[in-house]
């Protein structure tokens, strides 16, 4: 997951995306949630350094993180 790759823990994600840590649990458990909600995490994970990569036949979508150099 983008989130763990960057280092972060569920606090950190949440403040960067200014969520509660109650919305990030959930997020990750699969519940469903509201699209802003969903989109300002995106956000935060892609300016922490996550890129995510579209779907790729037989493997669904990835995610990679950015060079620390660029």
């Amino acid at each position: 997951m983008a989130r763990v790759g960057l280092g972060w823990g569920v606090r950190d994600l949440a403040e960067a995306a200014r969520v509660s840590t109650n919305t990030v649990t959930r997020l990750e458990r699969g519940d469903a949630l509201h699209e802003r909600t969903i989109i300002s995490i995106r956000h935060a994970l892609e300016a922490g350094g996550a890129i995510f990569l579209d779907p790729e036949p037989n493997t669904g979508p990835g995610v990679r993180l950015r060079d620390s150099g660029t």
